[in-house]
């Protein structure tokens, strides 16, 4: 769906403030922290990657591809969500994945979320989907994106999946009313492959999404490391949000946070990847602060609620975070019809907090920040005890004072995202 900037303004600048994505509330601060878990650490000094190892397939000889591409019966082209998927899995970000699930595995991480024999947890399946009725079992399929040849996959499982279970069970629900729900049963082809694959190519993108190894090596060892998901701009409470998340009860002195938007697709109306990565691009020059690092995931948002927080968490963990803020309703979602929610708020935060010690990382609820007028930003449970004046700026005002031009308060929005905003905004009324 094609939409301005401007209509996509309404959600995606707005919501995350004001229906509370990355905030508690002053009560849920009391729900504690995942706290005593032991971190294991590969010799460099930075936390295993999920499984143990950080995956890498990439196939770099040029005659091994060659033979490869040879090797393909068919070729597939990928959509932006396939394409994600071939990069996190040769990147290995989706450690300790060597490909596409197969059916066995796909049937036991939609039930059990966790894979087979190993049992290592898992929170949604990571298939490739096809509408190619002549692909079978054994044959390789070239797999191209926009001219690349991003690799092969060797077909080891084709089914027809039972849709209607993967979505109850990891999405909570079959409406089509979801945005996931939606992706799965309308976007995805009638049959799923699962097999190995040897990654040739990274997506070419005007923004780049650097690897695991890369980020791993831009972290300091031997510290803890707090990553901020998001997929939308980065305004003062965020900042204030993560920035406070590093001196948490269970964050050790030193720690640096990671800012680690996912720029692949999310839902229609959010921010398209491109302009979300420019306003990162410049606040991170804004704020040049040593404790912050910055990174793009080539991630595509499943809006799956708990789920999508196990899933996040140990992507994270394969990029070298120890610690992970779980904002409230965390990938959430409403429905298109009626508006409900689809999560309870502190679903994510919870189910996150129960099975950290199992992945061997540790959560950071976020606080419920606001801005008053005598002391700034200040925790919600703060502001209502001194009785401060809260201010307050709704979205709907927000949207006209950036279409018109006037001067958005700081304590809001950092000028460079605002500019950044401004201008995209003029080239798509």
């Amino acid at each position: 769906m094609n939409r301005s900037l401007q209509q996509l303004l309404p959600r995606a600048l707005s919501g995350a403030f004001h229906k509370g994505l990355f905030a508690t509330s002053a009560t849920s601060t009391s729900r504690g922290f995942a706290t005593g878990v032991p971190f294991q650490t590969d010799a460099t000094g930075h936390i295993l990657p999920h499984g143990g190892e950080l995956k890498n397939l990439f196939v770099k000889d040029a005659a091994k591809q060659q033979e490869l591409i040879a090797s393909c019966k068919h070729q597939q082209e990928c959509s932006d969500r396939n394409a994600c998927d071939v990069e996190l899995l040769t990147v290995g970000g989706f450690s300790p994945l060597t490909g596409f699930m197969n059916v066995d595995v796909y049937d036991h991480v939609v039930k059990n979320m966790r894979l087979p024999g190993s049992g290592l947890i898992f929170g949604l399946p990571v298939v490739l989907d096809t509408n190619n009725e002549a692909v079978k079992e054994g044959d390789r399929v070239l797999l191209k994106y926009n001219g690349q040849n991003l690799g092969v996959i060797e077909v080891e499982s084709k089914w027809v999946p039972n849709k209607a279970r993967e979505v109850k069970e990891c999405y909570r629900t079959s409406s089509l009313e979801h945005p996931g729900v939606q992706m799965v049963a309308q976007e995805r082809g009638k049959y799923y492959i699962g097999g190995k694959l040897w990654g040739f190519e990274l997506p070419k993108r005007v923004f780049p999404c650097a690897t695991p190894a890369e980020v791993r090596a831009l972290l300091p060892a031997k510290k803890d490391v707090v990553v901020f998901q998001c997929r939308n701009p980065v305004h003062r409470a965020h900042y204030e949000l993560f920035t406070r998340a590093l001196h948490a009860p269970n964050v050790r002195e030193g720690a640096v946070c990671l800012v680690h938007p996912t720029c692949g697709p999310t839902q229609d109306d959010d921010i398209p990847g491109i302009v979300r990565y420019h306003t990162y691009e410049v606040l991170k020059a804004e704020l040049n602060n040593p404790n912050i690092k910055w990174a793009y995931l080539p991630y595509s948002m499943h809006m799956a609620g708990p789920r999508e927080a196990i899933q996040h968490m140990l992507i994270r963990k394969n990029y070298g975070c120890t610690h992970f803020i779980v904002g409230r309703d965390m990938a959430g979602s409403k429905s298109c019809l009626s508006g409900e929610d689809f999560y309870g708020i502190y679903d994510a935060q919870d189910f996150a907090k129960e099975h950290a010690a199992e992945l061997g990382m540790q959560t950071v609820p976020s606080a419920d920040v606001v801005y008053t007028e005598e002391k700034g930003y200040v925790t919600a449970d703060v502001a209502k005890k001194e009785g401060l004046h809260v201010k307050k700026l709704s979205g709907t005002k927000f949207r006209q004072m950036l279409r018109s031009g006037e001067d958005i308060p700081e304590w809001f929005a950092f000028k460079s995202v605002v500019s950044v905003l401004r201008e995209h905004t003029k080239q798509n009324k």
